[in-house]
């Protein structure tokens, strides 16, 4: 999104001197270099004709036309959302650069609108050029094809109204003569703008959908584009083509993080490190985590919440996003970030969020100043110094951590007098059960930089995602009281007496027999995905099942939540009915992309499909049975509750409810 802005802020040909450094910076991030004529597409192939001739007029004609009918937002608006997205973006700075370039637009604008004339001369010349290589009639149904998308983006019915006559988007003429034509390119309009920056961004690509068709480009630039997939058989081919297909964008944003962990990482490097901690997520592992962190993180919740007065509104989104995180650091690391019952506030939990907060921005971030060199971007915004001081943080104290484990295991290897081949026995530590215990003990050669951005990679994959799977399957709950009776007579008659007595045998195999749970949880997931988008970077040329042209270097947007809410894959789509799963899959099986031939998604697919899906699953199953054997919910009327866009679907306000015990 950052070219959007910065075209915007850059039409002028000269900076004033107060921000040209910064200018530079901006432009060297975007390749946006000069306005109007002087920039050119010079990735515009043109036209192939017999004989070896190439035509390429319209790539000058689409640089020099494109900034008067740029389909994004104007530049005042972008500067303004700018400095309401991130407050802490130096707001001199901001309207300086305003301020000028719009004047100097202006006179770019004035220029432009005089050359407009000689070039689409120019443009008339080309179209008699290609009428007489592919004939008149097919000159005829392909202008008459580019006159009806145009009509359906301005939503004008008068049939005068030709695309010569109306904003052409020379852009699209070229894609009809290289075959693209049936790729249509969306327009922003007002209200979309407040959803791309910053709110729920897979509404506005819901709408597309309706617009455009299952596939259109999204621009994000003068010379750049989202391609958005909103139909099973592309989703599968392309997150089925490894090495066809990367994380590209999704890397850039995450890479201040992750590092170099499995998450993030292609190539070699991606199957070596999956290959080491798949196993860690293995059922017959998995299974000591069921009852020592999920079972356990669960009932303290429960104990923390008996606490708070039957009828005070508790923000539930927050607390699960505090049992997440909870879970997730004692099954990663074994670190007790007690965040559900700890009233102090924790300097590592607070660097945490800062740093989960920042991947999000960046995930829907316009103007990404963490681009920017390091001294450059903490200069011009504090958010960039927040976020790089939190990560110092998190990565010290995991690396605190992993010296400690492998002291720890040293310590015992001494004990028993000579080292021994791992085994179960290792993992089963009652003292320490996590994935780090597991990767250490397994002996494999690995830097602890790696490892510790291993683990981080599987914090930040594990924490945000399972907590919005619980928040949205409680509302969903809460809203059909028949369904929420249903699943906590499932709850009670199956797992009553171990949910009462105790909760140290919890098994995963108890959490699977409850297949009204599995549905429900199946349900919310489709209804509410997270992540709702997947992104890829073509690296080589492609083509869809369909037949549609992905060019290498091409960005690609999966649209999840397209997919699971789309009419001709799902009957009844926007309504929650978990009972649509018993057709879908056996007994005590999860749905999956494999079981519905990509129609579900939640986690991916292919090579790269999410290693923990399991382990995100029945933690969800053992919280959301734990809590609802011992309490009843309410919604706290009046909310709207609104959604936004981050690595998951997040609500605006947070999502209040009430609890009274059950027993």
């Amino acid at each position: 999104m950052l070219t959007l802005l910065t075209t915007a802020l850059l039409a002028a040909s000269h900076a004033s001197p107060r921000t040209t450094s910064l200018t530079r910076s901006l432009r060297r991030l975007t390749g946006v270099r000069q306005p109007c004529s002087a920039r050119r597409m010079s990735g515009f192939p043109g036209l192939q004709v017999p004989g070896g001739r190439r035509f390429v007029p319209l790539r000058a004609v689409e640089a020099d036309v494109r900034p008067v009918h740029h389909t994004g937002p104007p530049a005042e608006t972008l500067a303004a959302a700018a400095m309401q997205k991130d407050s802490s973006v130096d707001s001199g700075v901001v309207r300086e650069i305003a301020k000028d370039t719009l004047v100097d637009e202006l006179r770019s604008l004035q220029q432009t609108t005089m050359r407009l004339t000689e070039r689409l001369d120019k443009t008339e010349k080309a179209l008699a050029e290609y009428q007489a290589i592919i004939g008149v009639d097919e000159l005829k149904e392909r202008l008459e094809r580019l006159d009806e998308l145009e009509r359906v983006e301005t939503g004008k019915k008068d049939a005068e109204s030709k695309w010569y006559k109306g904003n052409v988007n020379l852009g699209e003429v070229g894609r009809l003569w290289l075959g693209q034509s049936e790729i249509p390119v969306a327009v922003y309009k007002p209200i979309d703008i407040g959803e791309l920056f910053g709110g729920a961004l897979f509404l506005v690509l819901q709408r597309f959908k309706e617009l455009y068709g299952p596939a259109y480009l999204l621009p994000t630039g003068p010379t750049s584009s989202f391609l958005v997939l909103s139909d099973p058989a592309s989703a599968k081919h392309v997150l089925n083509s490894y090495g066809t297909y990367e994380k590209g964008l999704v890397r850039e944003i995450s890479e201040f993080l992750f590092g170099d962990g499995f998450a993030v990482a292609d190539g070699e490097k991606w199957k070596i490190r999956r290959r080491a901690v798949a196993p860690s997520l293995h059922k017959k592992y998995l299974n000591t985590m069921v009852s020592r962190v999920f079972a356990s993180c669960s009932q303290r919740t429960v104990e923390v919440l008996r606490k708070n007065p039957p009828a005070e509104e508790i923000n539930m989104e927050k607390v699960f996003s505090e049992l997440t995180l909870d879970i997730i650091g004692k099954a990663v690391f074994n670190y007790d970030f007690n965040s559900v019952s700890s009233k102090e506030e924790n300097p590592v939990i607070t660097a945490v969020y800062d740093a989960l907060k920042e991947t999000e921005t960046r995930s829907v971030d316009f103007l990404p100043l963490w681009k920017l060199p390091e001294n450059i971007a903490q200069t011009v915004s504090p958010r960039q110094q927040r976020a790089t001081a939190a990560v110092d943080l998190i990565r010290r104290t995991t690396e605190d951590l992993i010296a400690n484990c492998k002291q720890q295991l040293e310590a015992e290897e001494a004990a028993r007098g000579e080292a021994e081949e791992f085994n179960e026995d290792d993992y089963l530590s009652e003292a320490d059960p996590s994935v780090l215990r597991f990767l250490i003990a397994s002996r494999e050669e690995v830097t602890s930089s790696q490892l510790r951005d291993d683990l981080l990679s599987m914090l930040v994959a594990g924490h945000e995602t399972t907590g919005s799977v619980l928040t949205w399957t409680l509302y969903l709950l809460v809203q059909h009281p028949e369904k929420m009776a249903k699943l906590q007579e499932e709850i009670d008659t199956k797992l009553g007496s171990k949910l009462e007595d105790g909760i140290n045998d919890l098994t995963i195999d108890d959490m699977l027999s409850l297949n009204y749970l599995r549905w429900c949880v199946a349900e919310s997931m489709r209804l509410y995905p997270h992540p709702p988008v997947l992104i890829r970077r073509a690296i080589e040329d492609d083509v869809l099942p369909s037949g549609w042209k992905v060019p290498k270097g091409q960005d690609v947007m999966i649209s999840i939540y397209n997919i699971h809410h789309s009419t001709s894959v799902w009957k009844d789509p926007d309504s929650f009915v978990p009972e649509r799963w018993s057709t879908y899959t056996a007994p005590r099986d999860n749905p999956n992309e494999r079981n519905t031939n990509y129609h579900y998604i939640p986690f991916s697919g292919g090579a790269r499909k999410c290693i923990g899906d399991q382990f995100a699953l029945v933690e969800a199953y053992t919280a959301m049975a734990t809590l609802l054997y011992n309490f009843d919910f309410e919604l706290v009327a009046g909310q709207d509750i609104k959604m936004t866009t981050g690595a998951t679907i997040h609500t605006t306000n947070g999502m209040k409810m009430t609890c009274v015990p059950r027993r």
